[in-house]
């Protein structure tokens, strides 16, 4: 396997890449398994727990609160939002599906943002913005290319034939 000399500006884009994808995947394994940061062992996913249910129920905040109050606890939801994690987290981490990770992640963060308006330290800004504006960034730099797959996912067929999961 031949490597490329790397840029300064390429080996910041693949730690943004690799600390954007952790994020997603620390976060679905400690709903998963409660981890005890974020998420109790008793409350875990696989204990039964719902992985929205006590930020959507208690920790939403501001005009849209009732609508995600009420999604609280939702199944399908649970299973929308956990799979959203792993997926996103996973493409992003090997550097595959550059566009369709960068545009889930960052609707994912608009999301997330929108269940505490407006946000406690900023009247418009919290960090869910920036990791939206740097997902979406992702998606013009393509930074998979780099200490990744994305070159390779990028010429399979598949991806030829449905550019979006470049």
């Amino acid at each position: 396997m031949k490597f490329e000399k790397l840029t300064k500006e390429q080996y910041a884009w693949v730690g943004i890449r690799l600390v954007l994808g952790w994020t997603m995947i620390w976060a679905f394994f400690d709903k998963l398994f409660g981890l005890g940061y974020a998420t109790a062992s008793s409350k875990s996913w696989l204990n039964g727990g719902s992985p929205t249910s006590g930020y959507l129920q208690f920790a939403s905040s501001g005009p849209l609160s009732g609508f995600y109050n009420g999604l609280s606890g939702n199944t399908g939801v649970d299973v929308i939002f956990m799979a959203a994690l792993l997926l996103i987290g996973g493409a992003v981490i090997l550097g595959i599906g550059t566009k369709i990770s960068g545009y889930a992640g960052a609707l994912l963060m608009v999301l997330l943002w929108s269940t505490n308006l407006p946000p406690a330290n900023n009247p418009i800004v919290d960090d869910h913005i920036v990791y939206m504006i740097l997902f979406l960034a992702m998606t013009l730099v393509k930074p998979g290319r780099w200490l990744g797959l994305g070159k390779w996912w990028s010429n399979t067929p598949f991806v030829k034939r449905f550019p979006i999961l470049e």
